[in-house]
C-alpha cells in the first residue's frame, strides 16, 4: 500500500467534497460537528502530527504545546481550505523524510513510532473523506480493498484493541468478522474493560477486542465486501443490506455494545 498516496488523495477528496457543502451542514457520522468543524478538525489533525514528526517532542508538556486546542479558525472559508492544503502537505513531507522505525511520540503507549502515525493517518484520512462526502450528500467513493482490510486491522488492534494497564476486564463473547468478497476473517474476543483512571479519576466501562485463535465464534458479522466491513467497523454508514449479524444473543449483544461506542 502506498500510504502517502492514500493520505494525499483522500485528503484532496475530503476538501473537494466539503467545497460543495454548506459550511453549516451537519455531519451525519459525527453529530456534534458541521462541515466547517469537520474541516477544522482535519486541519488540526494534520498540523499536529506534522509538528510532532518535525519537532520530536520529548515530554507531555512539549506535546501539549503543539496542540490545536484554543486556536480560533479564520472566518474565511478560503483561508480554511488553504490551511488544510498546507497542513496536509507538511504532514506528507515529514512522512517522506522519516522511516517507520523512527521513534516519535504517539497517543499509544504500545507504539511510539512514525509507523503508527503513518498507519493512523491513512485510515483517518479515508474515514473523514467519507464523512465529508456524506455531509455534501455525495455518493461515497470506494475504498481500495487493501486500504479497507488495513482499516479493519487497525480497528481491531488499535481503535478497539488498546486498554490501559490499570483496567479490569471480563470476556463478553467471541466474534468473527468476515468479508465475503476477499474471504478475509478476523476472530476476536470482545471484552468489557472498566475501572477508575488513577490520574484522571474518571470512571470507564467500555468494550474492547483482542485477537484470538482456535475458538468457535458466538456470533459472525458478514459483510458483502471488505469495504462495507471497514465502513461498518468505523461507523461510516455502510449499506445496511451489506451487513448481516448472526449468532447467539450474547454474541450479538457484545457486537452491538462494541459498535455502539463509535469511533470519532
Amino acid at each position: 500500500m502506498d500510504r502517502l498516496r492514500v493520505i494525499e488523495e483522500e485528503s484532496r477528496r475530503f476538501a473537494d467534497a466539503l467545497a460543495h457543502a454548506d459550511e453549516a451542514a451537519p455531519v451525519p457520522t459525527c453529530p456534534d460537528w458541521n462541515a466547517r468543524a469537520l474541516l477544522w478538525h482535519l486541519i488540526g489533525v494534520h498540523r499536529f502530527w506534522a509538528d510532532v514528526l518535525a519537532h520530536d517532542p520529548q515530554t507531555e508538556e512539549d506535546v501539549e504545546a503543539l496542540g490545536w486546542e484554543g486556536k480560533t479558525p479564520p472566518d474565511s472559508v478560503a483561508d480554511l481550505f488553504a490551511l488544510r492544503e498546507q497542513a496536509t502537505s507538511d504532514l506528507l513531507d515529514q512522512l517522506r523524510l522519516l522511516d517507520d522505525s523512527a521513534a516519535r511520540w504517539t497517543w499509544s503507549d504500545h507504539d511510539q513510532s512514525v509507523g503508527f502515525t503513518r498507519r493512523m493517518q491513512t485510515y483517518e484520512a479515508t474515514m473523514h473523506r467519507i464523512d465529508a462526502e456524506l455531509t455534501a450528500d455525495r455518493q461515497v467513493s470506494r475504498i481500495a480493498p487493501d486500504v479497507a482490510a488495513g482499516a479493519v486491522d487497525h480497528c481491531v488492534d488499535v481503535m478497539w484493541g488498546l486498554v490501559p494497564d490499570w483496567a479490569q476486564h471480563e470476556p463478553l463473547a467471541v466474534v468473527e468478522l468476515a468479508a465475503a468478497d476477499t474471504g478475509q476473517r478476523w476472530l476476536v474476543e470482545i471484552r468489557r474493560w472498566f475501572g477508575v483512571g488513577p490520574e484522571s479519576g474518571n470512571s470507564y466501562d467500555l468494550a474492547w477486542t483482542e485477537r484470538i485463535d482456535g475458538v468457535e465464534p458466538q456470533a459472525i458479522v458478514t459483510a458483502v465486501t471488505v469495504e462495507q466491513l471497514a465502513r461498518w467497523a468505523w461507523g461510516r454508514q455502510p449499506d445496511p443490506a451489506a451487513i448481516t449479524i448472526e449468532g447467539s444473543e450474547a454474541g450479538r449483544d457484545a457486537v452491538g455494545r462494541l459498535i455502539g461506542q463509535g469511533i470519532p
